[in-house]
């Protein structure tokens, strides 16, 4: 394979498959597959042993180690790199994957590249020369709608209330319940226009597409480059106020909500605990800190240390899912938990999504604000999630009206 500089590049996405959009994006940065061209896509299906994240860290550590590369940027994004979704849950019925574009174009602090990639079976000479990356014309608007899935409002707060009396009962700290929304848009809509309008409208989340999971996520799994590990955790949230005043007193209640904190730390602890033994110098803030999205607030925990035992960003991915941030405390309590209340299968969605380069390199973030998409007999089904942490002290209504707040982004970018 081989990365060369090019001209800069305005919208990435213009190269992009309209009906299969790969892409990773945020604040105008990142990298999309050009066209619909694809070298290599791994899938592991459940009941992979031992788990699939390992299974797909080992057959991503196969293809790269042989890997010819030319790469002369070496930028975040640059040389070899595969897209990844994997599932929430090893018993879902749904594949983890890997896929690994014949073009990428990427963009990383001002500088804009064009990689090639080829296999033993895809001879390079056999792939379009680099002049021939082109933009695709966008389709025609569109929208979709959405409504109650498997899980009904009402079925919600009837769920939360079972994870209570467990809480109560002392089987487990915390566990995060989601609920779905299911419908469809035109078969042949364009879903560039979808990645885009959640990448403009949120532009610090990470915006993805990777077979067929579109979403925007504000919650980073864990990045590494150069050996430098960093993730960010998130956990508790509210609603942002009507206007200037109501926003503070949001902020406020937040920032002192002992139940907010005690799930918040929860989820931190989750992540120190499984980066330590991948990690030295590892350390989060003492205090977590507000994130600002255009629809609530976060708090927010960033954890920074140095890779030490060789590994992955893949083999991190493994360590650290799921957190306690999407699934709950202790980790096999909550899963149990999530199993038997939630009415339907996760999927992806709650997963890890991101890309990891040949050096294992790469950034992975939880796929929150999301739906997967399927094409179905006279349309394309949507399936979207969200979700909300149950600790000691929540109240159903309460967390009812935060998944509402969390599919807001999702729902109002179909509309």
């Amino acid at each position: 394979m081989e990365t060369r500089e090019i001209d800069p590049v305005e919208d990435l996405l213009a190269y992009a498959d309209p009906s299969r959009p790969l892409a990773w994006l945020r604040r105008g940065d990142g990298i999309v597959a050009v066209g619909d061209g694809v070298v290599e896509t791994i899938r592991i299906p459940a009941g992979t042993a031992p788990l699939r994240s390992a299974a797909i860290a080992a057959a991503w550590r196969d293809l790269a180690q042989d890997a010819e590369i030319d790469d002369e940027l070496a930028l975040p994004g640059s040389g070899l790199v595969a897209f990844g979704a994997l599932t929430f849950d090893e018993d879902s019925h749904a594949d983890s994957v890997l896929v690994v574009p014949a073009l990428v174009i990427g963009r990383h602090h001002g500088r804009t590249w064009l990689t090639r990639i080829s296999s033993s079976s895809t001879p390079h000479s056999a792939l379009a020369p680099q002049s021939a990356a082109s933009t695709i014309a966008y389709g025609p608007h569109w929208a979709g709608t959405v409504g109650p899935g498997a899980q009904s409002p009402q079925g919600y707060q009837d769920s939360v209330r079972q994870a209570l009396a467990r809480i109560a009962d002392g089987e487990l700290s915390k566990v995060v319940l989601a609920r779905d929304l299911t419908g469809s848009i035109p078969a042949g809509s364009d879903l560039r226009r979808l990645v885009r309008a959640l990448s403009t409208g949120y532009p610090d989340t990470w915006a993805f597409a990777v077979d067929g999971l579109i979403g925007a996520s504000p919650e980073t799994l864990v990045t590494v480059q150069q050996h430098t590990v960093t993730a960010r955790v998130l956990a508790g949230t509210i609603g942002r106020g009507a206007d200037a005043d109501a926003d503070t007193a949001a902020s406020a209640h937040l920032a002192s909500s002992t139940k907010d904190l005690d799930e918040h730390g929860y989820a931190v602890q989750s992540v120190l605990a499984s980066l330590r033994p991948h990690t030295r110098a590892l350390a989060a803030s003492e205090q977590p800190f507000l994130l600002k999205l255009p629809n609530l607030f976060h708090l927010a925990t960033d954890v920074e240390g140095e890779l030490a035992d060789g590994g992955s960003s893949l083999d991190l991915v493994g360590a650290l899912h799921p957190t306690a941030a999407v699934a709950g405390t202790p980790t096999s309590a909550a899963i149990a938990t999530i199993r038997e209340l939630e009415p339907f299968d996760r999927g992806r969605y709650a997963g890890p999504v991101g890309w990891v380069d040949a050096a294992g390199n790469g950034e992975w973030a939880i796929a929150l604000r999301c739906a997967q998409f399927a094409a179905a007999e006279t349309d394309i089904a949507v399936t979207a999630y969200a979700g909300a942490g149950i600790v000691a002290g929540s109240d159903p209504e309460s967390e009812l009206l935060e998944t509402r707040v969390k599919f807001r982004p999702l729902v109002d970018a179909l509309a």
